[in-house]
C-alpha cells in the first residue's frame, strides 16, 4: 500500500505545478495576440503612411510646395521615382535623414532636383524601399518626375559596390545624371556596413505627354 501511494506522489502532479501550467497556457496565447497586434499595427501604420504620401505629393503636382504628409513630419515629397520593367513606384522625399529613410527614398538635397543640370542622389534602405535595386540591370529605363509635372527618363549606364568614404559619385557637377544610393550587402544581418550599392543613369528624354503615366 506504501509503495501505492509513492508512486501516485510521483506521477500526479502538485498543486503548484498545475497553477503554474495553467497560468502558461494561459499566456501564451495572450503573447501570440499581442505580436500579431502589433503586426498588424505596423502594417496600418505603413499603409496610411503611404496613403498620406501620394495625397501629399497629389497636391504638390498641384503646385503647393513643400506639401508635408502629415502635420509634425519634418519631409516632403519632392519627386516620384518608377521603374517600369520591374513595376515599382516610389516617392522620393526630401532629404535623407533618418525620419525620412523610414517612409521612402530621399533626395540629397545638396544634389540637383530632377530637371536641373547635374547629379540628382537618391538613397534608401536596402531592406525596404530601395531592396528593388538588386533587380536593376544596364539599360533598365528610370523615370523621374518633379512636382512640376515633368517626366525626366533615364537609362542605366553603371551599377558598382563602393566604399562609404567614396564619395565621387554624389558630385554634382557634370552631365544630367541619376544617382541610387543603398547599402550593401542586400542580405546583410546587420545595418550600416561600409559598403554601398550605387547605381548610375544617364537622362536620355523628356517623356511626352502621352507617353506619361
Amino acid at each position: 500500500m506504501l509503495t501505492f501511494y509513492m508512486q501516485r506522489m510521483t506521477i500526479m502532479p502538485t498543486q503548484p505545478c498545475r497553477q503554474r501550467r495553467n497560468l502558461l497556457l494561459l499566456i501564451l496565447p495572450l503573447c501570440g495576440l499581442w505580436f500579431m497586434g502589433q503586426g498588424t499595427y505596423i502594417h496600418a501604420k505603413a499603409t496610411l503612411a503611404q496613403v498620406l504620401l501620394e495625397t501629399a505629393w497629389a497636391r504638390a503636382l498641384d503646385g503647393q510646395k513643400a506639401v508635408k504628409p502629415w502635420p509634425w513630419a519634418d519631409t516632403w515629397p519632392v519627386s516620384r521615382l518608377s521603374v517600369p520593367r520591374l513595376d515599382i513606384h516610389r516617392i522620393v522625399l526630401a532629404g535623407v535623414n533618418g525620419s525620412a529613410l523610414a517612409f521612402g527614398p530621399g533626395h540629397l538635397f545638396a544634389s540637383a532636383l530632377p530637371g536641373e543640370v547635374g547629379n540628382t542622389v537618391i538613397a534608401g534602405h536596402r531592406d525596404t524601399h530601395f531592396n528593388f535595386l538588386k533587380d536593376i540591370k544596364p539599360g533598365d529605363a528610370i523615370e523621374l518626375q518633379s512636382d512640376e509635372g515633368g517626366i525626366y527618363v533615364y537609362e542605366v549606364v553603371e551599377t558598382h559596390i563602393a566604399d562609404e568614404t567614396d564619395t565621387v559619385f554624389m558630385d554634382r557637377e557634370g552631365g544630367p545624371r541619376l544617382t541610387l544610393i543603398t547599402c550593401y550587402p542586400f542580405d546583410a544581418i546587420n545595418p550600416g556596413g561600409p559598403l554601398r550599392y550605387v547605381i548610375v543613369a544617364k537622362k536620355i528624354k523628356m517623356a511626352s505627354r502621352h507617353e506619361q503615366t
